[in-house]
């Protein structure tokens, strides 16, 4: 094995930096294994493969990463240069790792997809409109990119990767079309990433290092410029930070004074959006001051203010008025000694914790187009990643060394992912969002609405799958459309969350059917309209016509009413015959009562238990129904008057004569018998209502023989008695009634 004595003769101590002995032994046994595979081993960047994954993990010993993260790092590039050997990555290293490493090449796909998508949009004939989406599938893309790591110190891995080979590309200092790329790409996707999850000093390097390829000149320029004045620049920061220590000590205020020298990218970044020289930056020089509370703030800005001398246009107190998005500081900028100016931004830690890691995260209010990522629980989720990165970073080595601390924090890290989305692909690279769960019929609905209505069958990285096939991370998917011409629609079956997990696919499909629902209405009312003008002798009438008098602007509007059954035949002869039409009213409702109800003597199928030929009359204040719990109560010269159990008024009858409750069930009810009972429903008042209140009666072939409605402040209360043959078609029937638009609550009376 490898000694670390040995390594640190090698000059790989950031290789192994924080561990403890254990564990950095381990990392030198992987690179002692990698080693001879990768020797002379030349990557598609011109990079040394050894050199190249050496240098990745020693930029994740910087960040004090954990064993495993540094192990994989040095292991990814295996199954592409040697698949035989990365077969023993299991064997040798475990699971865990070989996870890691299968995660890192999983993410290497995407530099492919970027590539394609930039070369399918070229920016010289971007429009507004496509490079809106241009900038949404870049956020997608990079959402993607964190929800196929399980595992997220995959995406750690992946980020030093391409530290790595920027710092390569400006040591040769190749200036070509494939640092170009590979620097517009880690603009696109890398730094922005680095950002969001708070390694800095990564994120501020990918931007000043893909600035330097992309814009050569201005890199130059600026570099320039700052070299120039860097003696200068970093004595004032020293003897400014001296002198505030010094007025801040003097009233007993402890505090953290950190410089802020800006990097180049955002240096050059403001000159451009400001439209300022270099000579004109406030904040080439700035500095942050952490204090313990809000009113050390306003001291601490007093101390500034009395040092240098305020330029007021630039003062913000962000404290007293937080930002929307709840961020807070003072920002003030003042005139140093030397006549230039810098900023000073003064908070308290728990500000400072929430700038850094809360809803107010720098990145929030510093990147473009963010209102294209994600909503509150990504950022939380997101959030939470930059807490235990920051704590990962902050801990001391003594700490690092203690494996209890180190496993916990490894733990919640591997935890810790984005998986209430799911990011898979056309097979023209582009990325669709889709929710958990989602299966290809979710896909092709996504895509445009007749493709899901003609979908036939789906492909999924090539192979031939059931359309009710959970969707992974990364997977491309191909939808088979019926042929032009052919029947299409979709499946009843669709409308289950096994087909469709998504509520925005399962309302499409069910629009369709309600659509199949309406045309098939509007072909009965159809057929009975041309049936009565046949038995009228009217077949030549003009069908507008006909329409305008019974009141209708089309033609398919009557068409749909009478199939309804909300506008009578009657009604329509009655306009053949140019004679009044009435007016449709509550009254339509309201049907005979049928043959078979007991309310027309059908037997009720009461049985009274122990006697028999009894006459028994079920109650009208609670018109009981099977199968509810019935009881029987002996009248005077009437029988046996039927009541619910739970009925009030036979619990008053039965308080003052006891001695006449009888025992009673059902026996057999006649096949078509039914029961009327009450229904209460109250609702917003709305034109149609009782219209569409009376088609779910009727679709649940439920007949209505009594209906009182009234109105009042914009409610409407209903009660409706209507015929069932028990209670369980009465409660579909309730819930059902729950659905209709502006109703608040349905009950049986």
């Amino acid at each position: 094995m490898v000694s670390i004595a040995a390594a640190n003769s090698e000059n790989l101590d950031n290789l192994v930096a924080g561990l403890s002995q254990e564990d950095a032994q381990r990392v030198l046994s992987a690179l002692e294994f990698v080693a001879p595979h990768y020797d002379g081993q030349e990557l598609i960047t011109g990079q040394n493969a050894l050199q190249f994954v050496r240098g990745v993990a020693a930029t994740l010993g910087a960040l004090r990463s954990d064993a495993d993260t540094r192990i994989a790092s040095l292991l990814f590039e295996l199954p592409q240069l040697d698949p035989v050997v990365a077969k023993s990555i299991e064997p040798r290293f475990g699971k865990e790792i070989l996870d890691l490493v299968g995660g890192v090449r999983g993410l290497m796909r995407l530099s492919a997809l970027h590539l394609m998508q930039q070369a399918a949009q070229p920016e010289a004939v971007r429009n507004k409109n496509a490079a809106q989406q241009a900038s949404t599938q870049l956020e997608t893309l990079r959402k993607m990119l964190l929800a196929m790591a399980s595992d997220m110190r995959v995406v750690l891995v992946r980020l030093a990767s391409r530290l790595t080979t920027l710092r390569y590309f400006a040591e040769q200092k190749r200036f070509d079309e494939t640092s170009r790329q590979y620097a517009r790409e880690t603009f696109d996707l890398y730094a922005p990433l680095a950002n969001r999850l708070g390694v800095w000093q990564m994120k501020w390097e990918l931007e000043d290092l893909s600035f330097r390829f992309l814009e050569p000149d201005s890199y130059i320029k600026i570099a320039k410029m700052l070299e120039e004045k860097r003696a200068e620049r970093e004595e004032f920061i020293a003897k400014s930070i001296e002198r505030l220590q010094h007025e801040m000590n003097a009233v007993g205020i402890k505090a953290e004074v950190y410089g802020r020298p800006k990097h180049i990218y955002s240096i050059w970044n403001k000159m451009r959006g400001k439209s300022i020289d270099f000579d004109e930056l406030n904040d080439v020089r700035a500095f942050r001051i952490i204090v313990d509370d809000i009113k050390a703030c306003y001291t601490v800005l007093g101390i500034v203010h009395n040092i240098w001398t305020p330029v007021t246009e630039e003062f913000d107190d962000y404290i007293a008025r937080p930002k929307p998005n709840g961020y807070q500081s003072l920002h003030t900028v003042v005139i140093a000694d030397d006549n230039r100016g810098f900023e000073v931004q003064v908070r308290t830690k728990e500000m400072h914790h929430f700038a850094e890691y809360g809803v107010a995260a720098h990145w929030r209010y510093k990147e473009e187009g963010n209102s294209n990522f994600a909503g509150q629980e990504y950022d939380e989720k997101i959030a939470w990643l930059r807490q235990l990165l920051a704590w990962k970073t902050d801990i001391t080595e003594a700490v690092v060394a203690d494996d209890d601390v180190q496993r916990e924090w490894v733990e919640k890290l591997k935890s810790t992912t984005l998986d209430d989305r799911i990011y898979v692909l056309t097979p023209q690279a582009r990325v669709i969002e889709l929710p958990n769960n989602a299966t290809p019929i979710d896909f092709a609905y996504h895509l445009h609405t007749s493709v899901g209505h003609s979908c036939r069958g789906a492909r999924v990285d090539g192979v031939m799958v059931p359309l009710n096939t959970p969707l992974k991370n990364g997977q491309t998917v191909e939808i088979i459309t019926a042929k032009a011409g052919a029947d299409t629609g979709p499946s009843r079956d669709w409308l289950s969350p096994e087909y469709a997990a998504g509520t925005r696919t399962r309302s499409k499909i069910r629009a369709w059917f309600n659509a199949l629902d309406q045309q098939e209405t509007l072909n009965k009312g159809r057929a009975h309209v041309e049936k009565t003008l046949q038995r009228e002798g009217k077949t030549a009438f003009n069908l507008d016509e006909l329409a305008r008098k019974c009141g209708f602007d089309k033609v398919d509007e009557l068409f749909l009413s009478v199939g309804k059954e909300e506008f009578s035949l009657r009604q329509v002869e009655h306009a053949l015959h140019d004679e009044v039409v009435p007016p449709v009213s509550d009254e339509v409702l309201i049907n005979k009562s049928r043959a078979s109800s007991v309310v027309q003597g059908a037997k009720s199928g009461v049985l009274v238990v122990g006697t028999e030929g009894l006459l028994t009359l079920l109650a009208k204040c609670c018109k009981p129904a099977p199968p509810d719990v019935i009881v029987g109560f002996v009248t005077r010269g009437k029988g046996v008057s039927i009541h619910r159990a739970n009925c009030k008024n036979f619990a008053e009858m039965r308080k003052k004569s006891p001695e006449r409750v009888i025992l009673t069930t059902w026996g057999e009810q006649g096949r078509e018998t039914v029961y009327p009972v009450d229904i209460y429903v109250l609702a917003q008042d709305r034109q149609g209502l009782l219209r569409d209140i009376s088609e779910i009666f009727s679709r649940e072939k439920i007949n209505v023989i009594g209906v009182s409605t009234q109105s009042a402040k914009g409610q409407a209360r209903m009660s409706f008695t209507a015929e069932i043959g028990s209670t369980a078609q009465l409660q579909k029937a309730l819930t059902v009634l729950r659905e209709v638009s502006g109703v608040r609550d349905v009950r049986r009376q």
